[in-house]
């Protein structure tokens, strides 16, 4: 049998190291191109292969309730590399799964750099990859170089379509006054390595809210270049003085939210709540959660410092924007991410128009194994729909593809997307009985339906494994 030929990877970021991962499990050489440190970027900080440069949270790992923690669950049953790391390096976080950053970018780094079937090459593509790499995964996420990103769109004959990310500012835990917050999750929820009390949560009267949101209306913002202007922002990721722009209770119905969180010195909830997530394995540091700013340095620093136990705040990071780009995947990629006016090119991760750190990396996993399949000689078919990563993958290669104005605005219309309930097909009979023959009402109907789509995508999945498996087997015979 002869043996296929390597598989180029280009971008060692969450959705480019899980695909080189798939593919080398398969037995196929992979090269892997990374850019940094020679050329570096306006957010990443070191040359580390997944480096998380936003949050540290992989958000809800909650597989029977939580659509991101039923994406974790599918990728950890499809040997997923980021969520291995993830799992390894978790840090307390209530019911999500957060990750010492630094020790999870060592451990991918460390798992891909021993891999005999990987190759490692520093250096920037500053184009089309060459014509002799007959395969080539495109994952060089949204920060991809101006060099890179010109030779697609000059491909595609599409305009990029572009969105701002917002980075969280960080905090030296030593800073916080925890005479005045406290340690709590949202409703006592324990998670992954966490103990129900995994935020610390500064609380707000509705006078200090009050003042909390005209200081930050006033604050001084970064302005943006002409060609800057015009770049809408993920609603997923809002800054939060945009969310305060939109009315002045929006953050406290938002990340600001007092729901679940006893202030032990009232023993009720506040008017309105900052929280903390631990940061990194010593617990040295804490991030601002859902505080993405695009405020000046300086104007972080005093406007952050008007909240309640953070009086005194010494930050490690303050927050920042970065400008993403992402394709019109829909109208370009066909059903295994290949490129419809280049097959030999396929993309993954957040390029793609997904959101998230778990959505890019399942987009490498599955990007990763179709590009195995076919070196194989064997087409894999797509994970159903039903399951999470069947419909993200239907989300951006079948998406809305023109807007209702005309064709003209098409290029915006389609737009990057969290996994969640709704990119599921519906089930054929929603449940109405739980298991005891009691008739569900009001909410409990709706979280039985969401742990009965759940429990169907991992039954589906498994099958989709299994079969994928047992082609595998037949190829190998």
């Amino acid at each position: 049998m002869i043996k296929p030929a390597a598989i180029h990877v280009v971008g060692a970021g969450l959705a480019g190291s899980e695909a080189a991962h798939q593919i080398a499990r398969a037995g196929i050489p992979v090269v892997l191109h990374e850019m940094r440190p020679e050329r570096g970027t306006d957010a990443h900080k070191t040359d580390g292969f997944a480096e998380l440069v936003c949050s540290n949270s992989f958000r809800s790992d909650d597989w029977e309730n939580n659509a991101v923690g039923l994406l974790h669950e599918e990728m950890r049953r499809a040997d997923s590399l980021i969520l291995a790391a993830g799992d390894k390096h978790k840090l307390p976080a209530g019911g999500a799964l957060a990750v010492d950053r630094d020790a999870f970018s060592a451990e991918v780094t460390a798992r891909l750099s021993e891999n005999p079937l990987v190759t490692i090459v520093r250096g920037e593509i500053d184009g089309l990859p060459p014509d002799d790499w007959a395969s080539v995964i495109i994952a060089t996420g949204p920060l991809t170089s101006p060099a890179l990103s010109t030779a697609i769109a000059k491909l595609t004959g599409e305009d990029s379509l572009a969105f701002f990310d917002a980075i969280a500012p960080v905090i030296h835990r030593d800073s916080i006054d925890t005479s005045i917050a406290w340690f709590q999750s949202r409703y006592d929820k324990a998670g992954p390595g966490g103990t129900g009390a995994d935020y610390l949560n500064c609380p707000m009267t509705k006078p200090e809210y009050e003042a909390f949101i005209d200081a930050l209306l006033a604050g001084e913002k970064t302005s943006f270049k002409d060609w800057e202007a015009s770049t809408p922002y993920f609603d997923g990721c809002l800054p939060v003085e945009v969310m305060a722009e939109r009315g002045r209770d929006t953050l406290r119905y938002g990340p600001m939210k007092p729901v679940g969180l006893d202030d032990p010195r009232t023993g009720r909830w506040p008017y309105a709540v900052v929280q903390l997530r631990q940061d990194n394995a010593l617990a040295t540091l804490w991030n601002m959660v859902g505080f993405q700013t695009k405020l000046k340095h300086a104007e972080q620093v005093r406007v952050f410092r008007t909240i309640p136990g953070l009086q005194n705040a010494e930050f490690a990071r303050l927050g920042g924007l970065h400008r993403n780009t992402y394709l019109n995947s829909p109208k370009l990629l066909d059903r295994s991410l290949r490129l419809k006016a280049n097959s030999r090119l396929r993309f993954a991760g957040q390029i793609t128009g997904v959101e998230g750190y778990v959505e890019s990396a399942a987009m490498g996993l599955l990007a990763g194994r179709f590009a195995a399949a076919q070196a194989l000689g064997r087409e894999t078919d797509a994970p159903p729909a039903t399951t999470a990563l069947g419909a993200l993958l239907d989300h951006i290669t079948g998406g809305h593809l023109v807007s209702d104005d005309d064709e003209r605005s098409s290029a915006r219309s389609f737009q990057p997307m969290n996994i969640n309930y709704g990119l599921l097909p519906d089930l054929a009979q929603a449940p109405t009985h739980d298991q005891n023959g009691a008739r569900l009402k009001g909410p409990e109907r709706g979280r039985e339906k969401k742990r009965a789509m759940s429990r169907r995508a991992i039954a589906d999945l498994t099958r989709w494994l299994d079969e994928t498996a047992a082609q595998s087997a037949d190829q190998s015979v």
